[in-house]
């Protein structure tokens, strides 16, 4: 069986969707386009200072055959973008002129794209220290403010697919992490959320039934404390938010994922042991998981994926290599838009 990045590669080429790149001043993204363009996996478009772009990839020995370029200053849709921007920001007294500033940030620009319907989604991942160079506030921002999140989610987050090397673990090997990358300490109701978005997450990138494992530091009530209360708070609220999603907490991480301990901490449990999809109770655990299990596991960490918004957005680590990109972008190709 494929394991699931070669499955998204695959549907992404079936979609052939347009995906723009932020970080055009970075030869991470521009080896990304290449590549997305020579696979078919999705229409790369390099956005920034097109005369830098078609010089860096000069300099870096890449080929811009069949990547588009659109210069946030001179593109002709500028206008457009303007007027829609001011649509979309108008309870916030958005002018003009304030709009054309902000799109001159590569991020924000690449959203109105989207939301323009002149792309699919957008990726921003690595960047220039001394050009971009965008941190997760501000290319998450933009998505936040043009795509908003979808009907029903007040809580944006963000997860990994962690596709492990042996296929023991989780649904054929594969995790889905959250939130590792946007929400630092969840309250009960938000993290309820996280779950419940997660799990939809799981089934339209992964394939499969999610199994889903609220985690803490306790298992059934083997320890008592707020953090733990939390969960446990959470646990109940995403139940009643999906009564049809098979969902355990609070559960210990070995109690999630191991058989036979969670015959011993969770017996009357039907998922314990088998959960496919971690919540972690706030951002330091979830993000030191997720690197623990990449580092040490060798697990291949796919992300952070945004969901729960109305359009397809990606934050690639500021340390990800050209192929992170490629697979984030594949993702934003087959992430489908929502209300």
């Amino acid at each position: 069986m494929a394991n699931v990045l070669e499955q998204i590669r695959e549907k992404a080429k079936t979609l052939g969707r347009k995906i723009c790149l932020t970080e055009s001043d970075d030869p991470r993204n521009l080896k990304a386009a290449e590549k997305l363009a020579q696979t078919g996996y999705a229409r790369p478009v390099l956005v920034g200072d097109s005369d830098a772009i078609v010089k860096l990839a000069a300099e870096n020995g890449v080929s811009l055959s069949g990547v588009e370029i659109v210069d946030v200053e001179k593109t002709p849709e500028l206008q457009k973008y303007i007027d829609l921007v001011c649509e979309l920001r108008k309870k916030k007294g958005m002018t003009p002129e304030q709009a054309r500033a902000a799109l001159k940030d590569t991020c924000f620009f690449s959203a109105a794209m989207v939301m323009a319907g002149d792309a699919h989604g957008y990726v921003s991942g690595g960047g220039n220290p001394k050009g971009y160079n965008h941190n997760t506030a501000s290319k998450t921002r933009p998505a936040l403010q043009l795509f908003k999140t979808a009907s029903g989610i007040k809580t944006a987050s963000s997860c990994f697919i962690m596709q492990m090397p042996d296929t023991k673990w989780g649904y054929n090997g594969v995790f889905v992490y959250a939130d590792c990358g946007m929400n630092i300490n969840p309250n009960a109701d938000q993290l309820a959320e996280i779950a419940v978005t997660t799990a939809k997450t799981f089934r339209e990138l992964v394939g499969g039934e999610p199994k889903v494992g609220m985690i803490s530091c306790s298992t059934k009530g083997s320890a008592h404390d707020p953090i733990i209360d939390k969960v446990v708070e959470a646990t109940a609220k995403a139940k009643e938010l999906a009564p049809d999603l098979a969902i355990e907490g609070e559960l210990q991480f070995d109690a999630a994922i191991l058989p036979e301990i969670a015959a011993k901490k969770a017996p009357d449990s039907k998922i314990a042991g088998h959960c496919n999809v971690l919540v972690f109770p706030d951002l330091n655990c979830g993000n030191s998981i997720y690197k623990a299990t990449e580092r040490l596991a060798g697990a291949t960490a796919i992300g952070p994926l945004a969901q729960g918004l109305r359009r397809p957005f990606m934050d690639v680590s500021r340390g990800c290599s050209a192929d992170d990109i490629v697979d984030c972008a594949c993702v934003a190709a087959i992430t489908e838009w929502a209300d």
